[in-house]
């Protein structure tokens, strides 16, 4: 419900921007409108939650194309006048709030936490970032960083045993909770097999 709020707000502002807006020879105007109707439109096609929710993680996960050229062009403009040496710290905090933003789109307990990705588009987009979906040591080593993002991929595509150990007898669950990530503890444990 907040979601819809949040877009009906951002639907109705739009009428009140300035003239000069579209007056203006940035492009940065438009950018904000094609994401903007990006999202009403996922809102009004979508016939569940879970599709708006798995449309969204898509658009959050780089997977639409037109979402990736409004964002490239609105940062492109509004970083134009920020010094170069800023301009990265900018884009990793703009990473961060996405990670953040899908993060909250699978909080345990909500609708959202039925939205997943396919085996198979797990095991594709950890093959895409260089890891391989069946390499148990890589999985714990991703938990072990507290790379949530991966270690939900590896969940997802379902290769490696989520019961591992390291050497030293330590599985995901331990590493998870000592990095305080006890989202990322409970859903290694809830997608475990049971034990016999």
């Amino acid at each position: 419900m907040k979601y819809m709020r949040a877009l009906l707000t951002a639907v109705l502002l739009v009428p009140l921007l300035p003239a000069q807006a579209a007056e203006d020879e940035r492009p940065a105007f438009g950018h904000a409108l094609t994401l903007v109707h990006l999202f009403v439109r996922i809102a009004a096609e979508s016939e569940t939650p879970n599709q708006s929710l798995k449309a969204i993680d898509e658009v959050l996960l780089g997977r639409n194309a037109a979402a990736n050229e409004a964002v490239a062009g609105l940062v492109k403009e509004m970083l134009a006048d920020v010094p170069s040496q800023h301009r990265a710290t900018i884009a990793a905090i703009g990473r961060d709030l996405a990670a953040v933003a899908r993060k909250n789109l699978n909080v345990p307990g909500t609708a959202a936490a039925s939205v997943s990705i396919s085996p198979m588009q797990a095991r594709k987009d950890l093959t895409a970032i260089g890891l391989t979906y069946h390499d148990s040591k890589q999985f714990l080593d991703a938990v072990k960083r507290n790379d949530t993002v991966a270690a939900e991929l590896f969940i997802a595509g379902r290769g490696v045993d989520l019961s591992a150990r390291d050497f030293w007898g330590r599985d995901a669950v331990d590493f998870a909770r000592s990095n305080g990530n006890e989202r990322l503890a409970e859903l290694i444990a809830r997608n475990r097999p049971a034990e016999r």
